[in-house]
């Protein structure tokens, strides 16, 4: 990569096997497998498809210790046909014995603060006395501190992960809700890492907002520098969806990271086979490292009264030659997202004459949304899968939006909405944070519904649900 024209955050460097995270290497690419953890066979293929697209990195769900079983052998298998090439990552929630276990097995173990060792979020105010909270952290630290122990012992690698809600009742009962509290839910634990003089972290906070991901990163990056830290950072928009939409919500997110020289490390998180995740995160890495002069034709930000309101309103021109559709979006999605909120601009106008009017007026309003500046048809968010999803992950996803799309003829109200696709309860009704409603994944066949985070239809047959949440919506408008 040329990083001739671009300057990017130093950070300490972070050894995941032979992979070098953060410093001067490149920004390296990531995904997660969708396969069950459990087959092996099923598993080590995805694997090699994922390397062979380009993946530095890849993670495996590890609810438990049969699947640390199951990815050390796993391991095994990469490593008898490709050698050290692909390190593997365990992505652990709720259990930290199971961490403890993976942390011998692969080379990276992600946990989540938000539920490492605090219990299952209730989704309920509790109150903690400051010698409560106290004792709290006195757990984390001798927990985590444990855990690094056997990392050190093995040369493995920490992610620590927070997800927007899906923070502690601890952290929430101080914090709520907020980048405040993402950050917060991080540090405590690197306060640890440093004390322990563990260097080995990386570390994530994702959000389906994509300015709550920025925000919240930069915040990060604030508290860090203020406490001398300066770990390697990974980007991502979480539960970003599909096809065009999903594409254009992760650039929008980590384009306008990047832009400002935070990342050491990406993953776009499609609800597609993760080995598609891949060329669409190298095309946005790629951008920022070319030169600006070659970005673009041009960027412009004006002010101009509004026919309609006869007021000020900015307006954000941006100017580009890339003759493929694709590439374009995301390009255009990585640099004006920022621009944006920058600016506190409505209106943004791309200019390319290899398309169309109606293309080009459709791409903004796509990017204008997947920014949060406007809201012209419903929104969905969904996880990208992995091995507890409990349904056809790319065909739920296509049913519920057809039904949506169909119902929006007779309820245009519904175009207000952002909806919440999730493949189990992990991922259900805490990380689906600002959803208005949510349809997740219960047992196999099995569906419960959800409005914000409480639920309304529990154990729904599959078949039934979308027309019940449509229905339920409809009828409680």
């Amino acid at each position: 990569m040329d990083f001739a024209n671009y300057t990017r955050r130093k950070t300490s460097t972070t050894h995941v096997g032979k992979l070098c995270i953060g410093s001067d290497y490149p920004i390296r690419i990531q995904t997660m497998a969708n396969t069950s953890t459990n087959d092996i066979e099923g598993s080590v293929a995805q694997a090699l498809r994922c390397r062979e697209a380009g993946a530095e990195l890849l993670r495996f769900t590890t609810q438990g210790l049969r699947e640390v079983e199951s990815l050390r052998q796993i391991h095994e298998a990469l490593r008898e046909r490709v050698g050290d090439t692909l390190p593997l990552v365990a992505d652990v929630h709720f259990q930290a014995n199971v961490a403890d276990a993976a942390a011998q097995v692969v080379e990276k173990v992600r946990v989540n603060p938000g539920n490492y060792i605090d219990p299952a979020r209730k989704f309920k105010h509790i109150d903690y006395t400051d010698e409560e909270y106290a004792a709290e952290l006195a757990r984390l630290r001798e927990r985590f501190s444990a855990f690094l122990a056997i990392c050190k012992e093995h040369k493995t690698a920490v992610r620590l992960g927070v997800n927007h809600g899906s923070l502690s009742d601890r952290i929430m009962s101080r914090y709520g809700d907020t980048p405040a509290g993402m950050c917060e839910s991080v540090m405590e634990f690197l306060r640890v890492a440093v004390d322990e003089q563990f260097e080995d972290i990386v570390i994530s906070i994702k959000a389906s907002n994509t300015r709550v991901m920025v925000d919240t990163m930069r915040l990060l990056v604030q508290a860090m520098d203020k406490e001398q830290m300066a770990f390697p950072l990974h980007l991502g928009v979480t539960e970003a969806g599909e096809g065009e939409d999903g594409r254009i919500k992760s650039a929008v997110g980590i384009g306008a990271l990047l832009a400002e020289g935070i990342g050491d490390t990406i993953r776009v998180s499609l609800s597609e086979a993760p080995e598609a995740e891949i060329p669409v995160a190298r095309a946005i890495r790629d951008y920022f490292a070319s030169p600006r002069s070659e970005r673009y034709n041009g960027v412009k930000v004006e002010s101009r009264k509004s026919k309609v309101e006869s007021q000020e309103t900015t307006v954000i021109y941006y100017s580009s030659n890339v003759a493929e559709w694709g590439l374009f979006a995301l390009q255009a999605a990585a640099e004006c997202g920022r621009l944006l909120w920058e600016a506190d601009a409505k209106q943004l106008k791309l200019e390319n004459e290899h398309f169309s009017e109606e293309e080009l007026e459709r791409l903004s309003k796509d990017i204008l949304q997947a920014a949060g500046v406007m809201r012209y048809k419903t929104e969905f968010v969904s996880c990208p899968g992995c091995g507890r999803t409990l349904f056809g992950l790319e065909e739920t996803i296509a049913a519920v939006k057809a039904a949506f799309r169909e119902a929006e003829k007779e309820h245009p109200f519904l175009k207000t909405l952002k909806i919440g696709v999730m493949g189990c309860i992990v991922n259900g009704p805490g990380e689906m944070a600002d959803a208005d409603y949510g349809y997740v994944g219960a047992a196999r066949g099995k569906v419960s519904l959800y409005k914000g985070k409480t639920c309304i239809r529990m154990n729904i047959p599959q078949e039934e649900a979308v027309q019940t949440l449509i229905d339920y919506i409809v009828e409680n408008r």
